[in-house]
């Protein structure tokens, strides 16, 4: 795997943790702490799609 994949891949794993603990706190019956979970999910998820070359960087060179 090259860096790139590596970082794509720990943001997807940080991203699965989150989701999971959203899932417990909304199990519980604590919607505020799961939707902050959640939120912190999705933002990494979406780090996760930006890892790499951009568009911009590539026509720039």
């Amino acid at each position: 795997m090259n860096t790139i994949q590596v970082k794509r891949q720990a943001y997807l794993k940080e991203a699965g943790i989150f989701f999971q603990d959203a899932s417990v706190h909304a199990g519980i019956g604590d919607l505020q702490t799961s939707a902050t979970f959640i939120l912190k999910a999705l933002d990494k998820e979406r780090r996760a799609s930006g890892v790499g070359p951009q568009v911009l960087h590539l026509i720039k060179n």
